[in-house]
């Protein structure tokens, strides 16, 4: 009988669902900026090497872990690329094409399990936060002490129609055309971005 080997796991057909499994942890418990390749490794018992053989990177990684295929990276340069005060109609174009999409079916999986789910609340909160709004405000110019206020504010408005056009399909938003959608929450989804807010309750906007 040969001895038994120790160290860490090689690759084998349960090892990806392994490193799926400490990767949800890990950014749950730590953020997307926090975690590492090399912690979400060593939680899983491989080496760093096999995650990115499996995922490559740690954002296609985090997207995999809920169970997401598309990349903001790709589609949000099209958003921020024309004039800086149409921004929101455009995010609100590309966030209703993506959900219409095959791609959405995921998407409104997860946003149901985020409501019942805490751990999938918080990966929910991760993928809004870091590859989406802080992606867009970066672009914005916008005063660093704003910054937490004017997103939560976009992800109140999107996840709000989120909700109400895909998990309670209210009508008329639930069969609404996109365009229409565009033109009534966009020029909302604007001010939230670029425009005068009020102070919040104490008077403190972070």
């Amino acid at each position: 009988m040969s001895p038994r080997r120790s160290g860490r796991r090689p690759g084998n057909p349960d090892t990806r669902e392994v490193i799926l499994a400490a990767a949800r942890t890990t950014f749950a418990e730590r953020g997307f900026d926090a975690a590492s390749i090399r912690v979400i490794a060593a939680a899983a018992g491989v080496d760093p090497a096999l995650v990115h053989h499996y995922f490559g990177t740690k954002e296609q990684l985090f997207r995999a872990t809920i169970d997401i295929s598309v990349d903001p990276a790709e589609l949000l340069p099209a958003v921020l690329s024309g004039d800086r005060d149409t921004v929101g109609e455009r995010l609100v174009r590309m966030f209703l094409t993506v959900w219409d999409s095959p791609a959405g079916a995921a998407a409104v999986a997860l946003l149901r399990s985020a409501v019942a789910n805490e751990w999938t609340a918080r990966l929910l909160r991760e993928f809004l936060v870091t590859q989406v709004l802080r992606r867009v405000l970066d672009q914005l110019a916008i005063d660093p002490a704003e910054l937490p206020l004017r997103g939560s504010l976009v992800a109140s408005q999107m996840i709000g129609l989120a909700m109400m056009r895909y998990v309670v399909r209210l009508e008329p938003v639930a069969s609404a055309a996109p365009e229409a959608l565009v033109a009534a929450v966009g020029p909302t989804v604007q001010r939230y971005l670029t425009g005068e807010l009020a102070d919040p309750p104490g008077g403190r906007r972070a």
